[in-house]
């Protein structure tokens, strides 16, 4: 439950790293939500097998 509950934790830290450094950068900011849904399938694909 602790590995979940960080995943989220650490998802919600990206998106708002990501939307920062794409507002300074004068990109495209993404949703949080994309961030966020991006961040997990990957962070769950590298470590699916530990979880």
């Amino acid at each position: 439950m602790e590995g979940i509950l960080a995943l989220v934790v650490t998802a919600i830290l990206c998106g708002f790293v990501v939307r920062w450094a794409a507002l300074r950068l004068r990109l495209p900011v993404p949703t949080y939500m994309a961030v966020g849904v991006v961040f997990v399938l990957v962070a769950l694909a590298m470590f699916g097998r530990q979880l």
